[in-house]
């Protein structure tokens, strides 16, 4: 079988539709369309059933879905082992949101290249989606996310509960009160399950001026212009006790988990190091 079908197969399933799995994989919906078709010719059975919520997997798909990912991961695999550096006796491909490099997984580099120096280590960032088709394909080893999805022949753990905390760069924003989280306000997008309490929390604000996706560019944007945002109290600590920030008392706090997503079948010897360091540093990082 070709593996470009399994793929793309992989990153409809990830995606949620077709047109999605398009965009991932840089080709027109059409090409994708063909693809579907074309593993569906090879199986003899119909895999996805397409409707406006999407593309949602049939029973046939839903058992197809552990075999693409074991052909792809295996390729991958190989292609892995073929390409360790000389000197080192294995390779690991860790990737995390950006959040999650800053004060949790950049301390966890140098006490993995310590622990394990006959490792080779590649570092990457990207979002959900990204991180999740990458463990699926077999092209990330180890991933840490807020908002992993269950898929089979990975495993899921709970590593870090963070504290999302309204903080703002003056002391009059600080002291503010009332429905509205302040003037100034820069929205970063937490996921979904904080879109939803924020909206619970916060039922008659109109919205604000600002959005990002990353909560570093919200903390450099309000350091330098002024404002107020929620962040993980991990990533603001230095700044709220050097004073640039303040914590704005009356306001909810959010809670947000971070996951740590990995093959079941791993190598311990590799992966062994790996998944104690990050617990390691999450619990360092929690304390």
């Amino acid at each position: 079988m070709d593996t470009e079908l399994a793929r793309t197969f992989l990153t409809v399933v990830v995606a949620g539709n077709f047109i999605g799995a398009a965009e991932r994989l840089h080709v027109t919906q059409s090409t994708v369309s063909a693809r579907i078709r074309a593993l569906e010719d090879l199986l003899g059975c119909v895999l996805f059933v397409r409707n406006k919520a999407g593309a949602r997997l049939t029973p046939a798909g839903r058992q197809f879905q552990r075999h693409a990912s074991t052909l792809v991961r295996t390729v991958e695999q190989a292609r892995q082992d073929v390409g360790i550096p000389r000197g080192f006796r294995g390779a690991l491909t860790i990737g995390g949101r950006f959040g999650l490099w800053e004060q949790l997984l950049l301390k966890w580099l140098p006490l993995m290249l310590a622990r394990a120096p006959d490792i080779s280590i590649r570092a990457q960032i990207g979002f959900e989606g990204d991180l999740m088709l990458g463990l699926v394909e077999g092209q990330i080893d180890i991933a840490v996310m807020y908002t992993p999805q269950s898929r089979p022949g990975l495993k899921v753990g709970s590593l870090l509960n963070e504290k999302l905390i309204l903080v703002s760069t003056t002391s009059e924003g600080a002291q503010q009160t009332g429905p509205a989280p302040g003037p100034g306000y820069v929205y970063i997008d937490w996921g979904p399950e904080f879109y939803a309490r924020h909206s619970a929390s916060y039922p008659d604000y109109a919205g604000p001026a600002l959005t990002a996706n990353i909560g570093w560019l919200g903390v450099q944007h309000i350091l330098t212009n002024g404002g107020s945002g929620y962040f993980p109290e991990r990533l603001v600590r230095t700044h709220l006790a050097a004073g640039r920030l303040q914590i704005r008392r009356d306001a909810p706090v959010f809670a947000l988990s971070a996951y740590v997503v990995y093959p079941a079948e791993g190598d311990p010897a590799v992966f062994g190091p790996a998944l104690d360091g990050l617990r390691e540093v999450a619990g360092a990082a929690a304390a």
